[in-house]
């Protein structure tokens, strides 16, 4: 490969498992961690350990600067960025180029283009890919609410920087539009430094699928299938799998030629994710957004197809074509994966912090567990609440939601507290089990869990 040395500019279970792919392709590792993240599994794991700031994330992983010359001091010739903080920053992208440095994804101009949810949409339209009845810019509640009469009510407020959930509200009455925005504002500035919003029609019943893509430099384009992401907490995924389940063949095909058609109408380099709404009642499918960064829920993907996805990211961003053409890309089986937080799940989901004293994750055939934690590790407070991803394969859906199940009830955390009683009760639900699942589902039954943990104290 034309780079030799990297530094992974993230923490937790994804500096962790960007050290591994490192490490199979024969890659030097640097790890840049803050004061809170000097004493990490990642850290013991990379070749070295460089520390770029203090705990405070806007100190140290969200500064570019620091993240730039932590990778020019080191000699380091290539910079992967994980997801979250700065996987979808251009100027991250562009302080990388003007360093001489690899960043491992797409280009700035790429992340632009569709990190503004506004233009993506506009883009998506343009490629004659579907999508929800909205607005542009909203500067005013006037826009809004001449925006819901041509919509029609309910509608979704949402940021045009968005993510996460952040920036996003449900309007059901249109009065109700002036405070909505100015909080879906004041929130979205504070999130993403941008209170650009707009809005559009909200499906109540929705199914969220999205279509892992990769592209080269070349033109090259392929999907590697795509991912159910619907069961949700706050509008932030909880349980994944692959392939979504139920989805009528012709709308597969439509959903997956639509993500490429997106991603190969902008030349779209690395690995990137588009997202769709879909609506089970009608078989509709709506562009929601497009992800130009390696997913959280990437691993069901690898174990359907056999692909390594973070190996796929270096060799493209080194300037080699892609290995495979659409017709290599064989689907296997069924994978499930389910994000273990430190999160307390009765009180909403409210994010903990602590000390682990006992940590025995499951183990066995066709298991895997991507995690930064260990016996004795202290969980800090600065950052996001995910500890590990349980994944799961099984040659039919029915088998990998069994292992899930099994694999869960073996998990065992103590010193704090974790999702994984929760996650245990969601995948053993009838509605998961059979595939019948919607963004709201977790809302609709959070109220039956916890009354049995009432029952049970």
């Amino acid at each position: 490969m034309s780079v030799s040395r990297v530094l992974v500019a993230n923490r937790g279970e994804i500096a962790v498992r960007v050290l591994h792919a490192c490490h199979e392709l024969g890659l030097e590792t640097v790890l840049a961690v803050s004061d809170a993240d000097r004493d990490s599994l990642g850290a013991r794991l990379a070749d070295r350990a460089v520390c770029i700031g203090p705990a405070r994330a806007t100190d140290s992983y969200l500064n570019v600067g620091a993240l730039v010359t932590a990778a020019t001091a080191t000699g380091c010739d290539a910079l992967h960025p994980g997801y979250g903080f700065l996987a979808e920053s251009p100027a991250l992208a562009e302080a990388c180029a003007a360093a001489g440095i690899v960043f491992v994804g797409p280009t700035a101009e790429q992340m632009r283009r569709m990190g503004d949810k506004i233009r993506a949409r506009a883009q998506a339209g343009a490629a004659g890919v579907p999508t929800l009845p909205g607005s542009g810019r909203i500067d005013s509640p006037e826009d809004a609410v001449a925006a819901a009469h041509r919509i029609g009510l309910p509608l979704i407020v949402k940021a045009s920087a968005g993510g996460g959930g952040r920036g996003m509200k449900i309007v059901t009455d249109a009065a109700d539009l002036p405070d909505v925005l100015a909080a879906a504002a004041a929130e979205a500035k504070a999130a993403f430094g941008d209170p650009t919003l707009y809005v559009e029609r909200f499906v109540a019943d929705a199914r969220h699928v999205e279509v892992q893509l990769l592209g080269d430099r070349y033109g090259s384009v392929v999907h590697l299938g795509e991912r159910d992401c619907s069961l949700q907490r706050r509008n932030q995924k909880v349980v994944e799998e692959a392939p979504a389940p139920g989805i009528p063949e012709p709308v597969r095909a439509a959903i997956r030629d639509s993500a490429v058609r997106l991603a190969a109408g902008i030349g779209y380099e690395n690995a990137g994710t588009v997202e769709f709404l879909y609506d089970a009642a009608t078989h509709e499918f709506f562009f929601l957004e497009m992800n130009t960064r390696i997913q959280v829920e990437h691993p069901v993907t690898e174990l359907i197809t056999g692909i390594d996805l973070v190996q796929e990211q270096f060799r493209i961003a080194a300037g080699e074509p892609l290995r495979f053409g659409q017709d290599d890309v064989v689907f296997r089986g069924h994978a499930v994966e389910c994000r273990v937080t430190a999160e307390v799940a009765a009180e909403g989901f409210r994010p903990n912090a602590g000390r682990i004293t006992c940590w025995e994750p499951p183990a066995g055939p066709n298991v895997r567990v991507d995690t930064h934690c260990y016996p004795g590790y202290l969980v800090p407070m600065y950052y996001d609440s995910l500890l590990a991803k349980v994944v799961v394969y099984g040659s039919t859906r029915e088998e990998a939601v069994q292992r899930m199940r099994r694999a869960l009830h073996r998990f065992r955390v103590e010193g704090i507290e974790t999702t994984v009683d929760v996650l245990g009760f969601l995948v053993g639900r009838p509605e998961f089990g059979s595939g019948a699942v919607t963004t709201h589902l977790i809302a609709d039954v959070l109220g039956e869990y916890t009354s049995g943990l009432e029952v049970a104290s």
